[in-house]
């Protein structure tokens, strides 16, 4: 893995380029993925530690206790098209240093990366057969579901297809750990500071396109602060539209057609549902030669209310839905109210409303003047509620305790006149 994260760094640029080119996001965004992936390689050199267990000596006459962790064999993941290398870096890495050998299902939509960064495990020295590539759509994944050999399954994506994945692994007695939708909101306090506000809400609602289930989709302004809305409306429109692979752009393609009809189906719908529209991404400027492709510019709404397509539904398109309430408690009671539970993020200069909103938040990951709350892997991405299914978190100590299983051995050491004398009473027995 030392190796490995070397190589990775130093073919950081090429990589860079095969995901931009399959995926479409910008070279900086690719670099990002990149690199929050690399983070978790990082990590993964650290795993035996992880793995060690715990003793205790004498706990009967000449009796000792000690537990490990021990690989379960063979894992799967299943990963999504929005992130081609951070995805696939939070499972193979800390998968195979625990002692497993892996089996990598990219998306179908944006192989190469994933297959760039198995070629690279295999030149830094990982054995053959250790991580394997599968391509395919759903009888891929029903049979990584239903193979016995397979003992977990990892998968990032969509709630219909975590669903499905959680319960038919179940059924065949693996473990699944499934991340999935979300609907992440921000609270913003008046006391917080307007420029860094309109500035980080722009990135964290329409960086990568909307495309990740970290996005911040909802932003929920407290009394006076919703003056600043018509200046994120204002920010976000300076944002340049177009392929990612040309220098200056800000925001590239959606993944598909039907991905771009169905952003622009939602925008509609909050038309026709009351929402005000401040700034509509449909049909954006974007440069000569280029204008048939999956585009979709920063989108604003504002007086969006609960029960809305564009509120209730993960739009994963750079769309931001403004909500203005009156107090602090009621946008807390607004945020827990929602079914998802990836991140959160509140924007205060007080110490004692960001520790009020901490505690009573339900959300498994909250920034405190920090958009995309997502840790650093010596911590686990702890979304909740319906953002997962399963109950041990990707990276960190939990994805290490994913992809193992406790062994404990009990041990009799006593003199040789001794052991005869033990029986079927027990390890104890005189």
């Amino acid at each position: 893995m030392h190796k490995y994260q070397g190589a990775i760094r130093d073919n950081t640029d090429a990589l860079a380029k095969v995901l931009t080119e399959e995926q479409g996001k910008t070279i900086a965004d690719a670099k990002g993925d990149i690199f929050r992936g690399l983070e978790v390689v990082e990590m993964s050199t650290n795993v035996p530690a992880m793995l060690q267990g715990e003793s205790l000596q004498n706990v009967a006459k000449s009796v000792d206790i000690h537990s490990y962790r021990v690989p379960l064999g063979v894992a799967a993941g299943i990963a999504p098209f929005n992130f081609p290398a951070m995805i696939p870096l939070w499972m193979f890495p800390p998968a195979v240093t625990a002692g497993n050998t892996f089996l990598m299902k990219p998306s179908e939509r944006v192989p190469l990366t994933a297959v760039m960064l198995a070629e690279m495990a295999n030149d830094c020295g990982l054995p053959p057969g250790v991580l394997n590539i599968v391509h395919g759509g759903h009888d891929t994944v029903n049979f990584i579901c239903d193979n016995e050999h397979i003992k977990a399954v990892s998968f990032v994506g969509g709630n219909i297809a975590g669903a499905h994945i959680y319960e038919r692994a179940g059924k065949n007695g693996k473990r699944a750990q499934c991340n999935m939708g979300a609907k992440n909101h921000a609270v913003i306090l008046p006391d917080a500071d307007p420029r860094s506000v309109v500035n980080q809400i722009v990135g964290a609602s329409c960086g990568a396109a909307g495309q990740r289930c970290m996005a911040l989709s909802v932003a929920v302004f407290v009394g006076d602060s919703k003056r600043w809305i018509p200046m994120i409306a204002e920010e976000a429109a300076k944002l340049t539209v177009g392929p990612g692979n040309m220098d200056g752009i800000d925001i590239g393609p959606l993944i598909s057609k039907q991905a771009k009809a169905r952003v622009e189906g939602l925008i509609q719908s909050g038309v026709d549902e009351g929402a005000e529209l401040l700034l509509d991404g449909r049909n954006p400027s974007v440069p000569k030669g280029y204008e048939n492709g999956y585009f979709t510019g920063p989108t604003i709404f504002t007086k969006v209310k609960p029960g809305m397509q564009i509120y209730d539904q993960e739009i994963f398109g750079p769309v931001l839905t403004c909500i203005e309430v009156d107090t602090f408690d009621e946008a807390i009671k607004l945020v827990n109210s929602n079914p998802f539970g990836n991140g959160t993020a509140i924007f205060t200069r007080s110490g004692g409303a960001a520790r009020k909103y901490v505690d009573q938040i339900e959300a498994g990951q909250v920034g405190v003047n920090v958009p995309i709350p997502v840790p650093l892997p010596m911590f686990s991405f702890t979304g909740n509620k319906k953002s997962i299914l399963g109950d041990l978190n990707f990276y960190g100590k939990a994805g290490v305790n994913f992809y193992t299983q406790l062994k404990t051995v009990t041990s009799a050491w006593r003199e040789d006149d001794h052991v005869e004398k033990l029986s079927t009473a027990g390890v104890g027995a005189q």
